[in-house]
């Protein structure tokens, strides 16, 4: 048998357990400063930014220098505050171009389905409003005329109202316009739905268009801050819970999240 390192299983071994690869502890432990930039945003001073990353200044310094010297970091001339340099903005963008929201929502929605278990979708704005390029069904049935590349009402509908929420303005007045509800962006009712949304991140419907079928819905985003796609679930009414503090409302949160992560939007957004 050829030699392997210790740290790897032998091939003839079937039951032997998985083990997590060995990394460089430093380079891990150097890494929370990146992380706490990338997190907060901004430029920040060493003490501020050693504590952030549960070190001190010296123990922080160091990484500090190295991470300069790449082009991971910088520091300002007139403050002396580090901030995030050429080579992570390069990484950044680099990785934004490698990214396709709608790929990626398309390979998440199977699991999300059985995790939530409830009937999942995706949907992107199209020529005609929110349209939806993915539906996924889960374990609980829901019979609902949906489909790839089914538009939704922007009106009446949880995914429509997270566009209407959180998209441009005037595309959705003309959305809601060719529904025939002109000005509805403009009624009191309405518009404080639409505000709670943004609040909540979280739209929901209940019975609205379709009897007896309830959905919510949430924005995923890319690294611009731009709305870029929506997950919705669907149910019936009678066993969904779509208030915004629901572990459905949760998990579903949780799953935008991660993909707004992974488009390069920060932890915050």
């Amino acid at each position: 048998m050829p030699f392997l390192p210790p740290d790897l299983p032998s091939p003839d071994d079937d039951d032997t357990p998985a083990r997590t690869p060995r990394g460089i502890q430093s380079v891990e432990v150097g890494g929370q400063l990146l992380k706490v930039l990338a997190r907060t945003g901004r430029r920040m001073a060493l003490k501020d930014l050693a504590r952030a990353a549960d070190m001190t200044a010296a123990k922080a310094h160091p990484y500090l220098v190295s991470f300069g010297k790449l082009g991971l970091i910088e520091q300002d001339a007139v403050s002396g505050h580090y901030g995030l340099g050429p080579l992570a903005m390069q990484l950044g963008l680099i990785s934004l171009q490698q990214v396709d929201p709608v790929r990626l929502a398309i390979a998440e929605l199977p699991a999300l389905a059985q995790r939530i278990g409830y009937t999942v979708s995706a949907s992107v704005w199209g020529d005609s409003g929110p349209t939806v390029i993915r539906v996924e069904e889960g374990p609980t049935a829901v019979y609902v005329a949906m489909r790839h590349g089914t538009t939704a009402s922007v009106r009446h509908t949880a995914t429509g109202k997270v566009f209407a929420a959180f998209g441009p303005r005037a595309r959705a007045a003309a959305a809601l316009q060719a529904e025939g509800f002109a000005g509805a962006l403009d009624e009191p009712a309405f518009a404080a739905e639409l505000e709670a949304v943004r609040a909540q991140r979280v739209a929901q419907v209940t019975d609205q268009l379709l009897p007896g079928i309830s959905a919510l819905a949430t924005p995923v985003f890319d690294g611009f801050g731009q709305l870029v796609l929506c997950l919705a679930v669907i149910g019936p009414s009678a066993t969904l819970t779509t208030g915004p503090g629901s572990e459905t409302a949760r998990l579903l949160c949780d799953a935008a999240q991660a993909m707004s992560q992974r488009l390069g939007a920060p932890v915050s957004v």
